[in-house]
């Protein structure tokens, strides 16, 4: 009876380790042929914009469909300069974060922060934007003695503060995996507890580290309403530092504002498709340039190892 039970056992473990293993190939094939199937849309879309457009139009600094200007340039350079100046802010400030709650903070203050962490990251973006439009930039446009407070700027605080909650999570919770060994030994051969941070936790969890910058970023990169609340939505090429502080478009806000009252099939219905289409191609360029540096990370760890 014993034998007959332990066989019953393993075949029943052997059918839910089959379905187990089916239903991650297909949840992990679903995802991959979902992404192909957004970017050929993209594609079919997108692409008959250069047809419709002429290029010296697509190329053009000024975006004003009504008078056949599709300037894709300055939607490119909105996004971008709000982006990176959110990264430039948040990247620092949530490693920094990161590693005090990990390495420094005492348990009772880590049971505080990260709740508060993962509740910042559950806040809608429109509350955000409704926030910065309300007192952000009023405060900005008072303390820098400027005409509006929405500008590239606003948008810069906002999108760091809502990549901030996912650079934080991520750091801390690779930070937190660090085995306690490394700490000890590092600490035996007399560094400091900042050195065994610097020299030992922090490259151990490299990889991890990276990829929660990067998350941050696309969290950043992607965002849509926040933006179109707070950067004032003129579509110009900034040209300096001084126009930080003045406004811009970004190419989400752009979809979001002008894709529901576009006539479909018209040249700039197309346009917005190819502004789509380069907002992926740029995204899908950041995440594998972030996949290709953590897995080189890995393989120099695993030869390290050996």
């Amino acid at each position: 009876m014993t034998n007959e039970h332990e066989e019953q056992e393993k075949r029943s473990l052997s059918w839910s380790e089959f379905f187990i293993e089916r239903a991650i190939l297909v949840s992990g094939v679903s995802a991959i042929v979902l992404v192909v199937l957004i970017f050929l849309f993209l594609i079919k879309e997108g692409v008959p914009a250069f047809f419709k457009v002429p290029l010296s139009s697509l190329l053009a600094t000024r975006w004003y469909p009504i008078e056949n200007y599709f300037g894709l340039l300055p939607l490119v350079m909105g996004s971008m300069i709000v982006t990176l100046g959110a990264a430039v802010i948040s990247l620092p400030l949530g490693l920094a974060t990161a590693i005090f709650i990990a390495e420094i903070a005492p348990e009772w203050v880590r049971n505080i922060l990260k709740p508060f962490v993962e509740v910042l990251a559950g806040i809608p973006s429109v509350v955000i934007g409704f926030i910065g439009m309300l007192a952000f930039a009023p405060a900005i446009r008072v303390a820098l003695d400027i005409p509006t407070g929405l500008t590239a700027f606003t948008g810069m605080l906002l999108l760091a503060w809502m990549a901030l909650p996912t650079v934080v999570s991520v750091a801390e919770d690779v930070l937190d995996t660090v085995p306690k060994t490394y700490r000890d030994a590092g600490l035996a051969l007399g560094m400091t507890r900042w050195q065994v941070i610097w020299r030992i936790v922090l490259p151990a969890g490299r990889s991890g580290v990276l990829m929660a910058l990067m998350l941050g970023v696309g969290r950043a990169i992607g965002e849509t309403m926040t933006v179109m609340m707070v950067t004032g939505n003129a579509a110009r090429v900034p040209a300096g530092l001084r126009d930080l502080f003045m406004p811009v478009r970004t190419m989400t806000a752009t979809i979001a504002a002008e894709m529901g009252e576009v006539a479909q099939g018209s040249p700039h219905y197309h346009v917005l498709f190819a502004v789509g289409l380069t907002l992926f191609i740029i995204t899908f360029i950041v995440n594998m340039a972030a996949a290709s540096v953590v897995f080189r990370q890995i393989k120099r760890a695993e030869r390290m190892l050996a």
